[in-house]
């Protein structure tokens, strides 16, 4: 059965702004083997949007840009959204009712599913379908963009911390 993982990358102040900060080299490279070993991702749709840059290959890419490419196409995503009528390569469109969707998708597959989509993760989490978070806090304050959570979650125990890259701080946690 697979687990159902939040990961987000966060400003200290708790935002979310794909255009504030960007991970270094060693974030970027710890990154490349997360997706490398995830079963797939879950997204909404303003992230899927976002990622959807890797789909296409970029002259000015560096080695390691190309090498994330490659394993984020290789990875199947399932896209939550109401407004979507079609998705990319490799990806399949899910609509109402996404709870026993999500539930199909971890009964079928083993290993981790990773959810990255902060407006998603409200409504994961008080279903009761998030096994574990992820929060990646970068050290930059933002002062106003998307909040990474915009409801209360279920009381979380920390299970791990770990610097990643040069500066940034993994948060681990787990329902309590």
């Amino acid at each position: 059965m697979a687990k159902l993982v939040f990961a987000i990358n966060q400003s200290l102040d708790g935002y979310v702004d794909h255009q504030a900060f960007a991970p270094g080299p060693l974030l970027f490279r710890h990154f490349i083997e997360d997706v490398r070993h995830l079963t797939g991702m879950v997204y909404g749709r303003g992230l899927y949007d976002v990622m959807r840059y890797w789909d296409d290959d970029d002259a000015g890419w560096d080695a390691a840009e190309r090498e994330y490419a490659a394993v984020w196409r290789a990875r199947p995503k399932w896209v939550v959204s109401r407004t979507l009528t079609s998705v990319g390569p490799n990806a399949t469109l899910i609509s109402d009712p996404v709870e026993p969707e999500l539930r199909r998708l971890t009964m079928e597959h083993e290993g981790v599913i990773e959810v990255g989509a902060p407006g998603l993760v409200r409504h994961l989490a008080a279903l009761g379908l998030i096994d574990e978070y992820r929060l990646y806090v970068h050290p930059v304050v933002v002062g106003g963009a998307k909040p990474c959570f915009t409801a209360p979650l279920p009381p979380l125990r920390l299970l791990a911390s770990d610097v990643i890259g040069e500066d940034v701080i993994r948060l681990t946690y787990v329902p309590a």
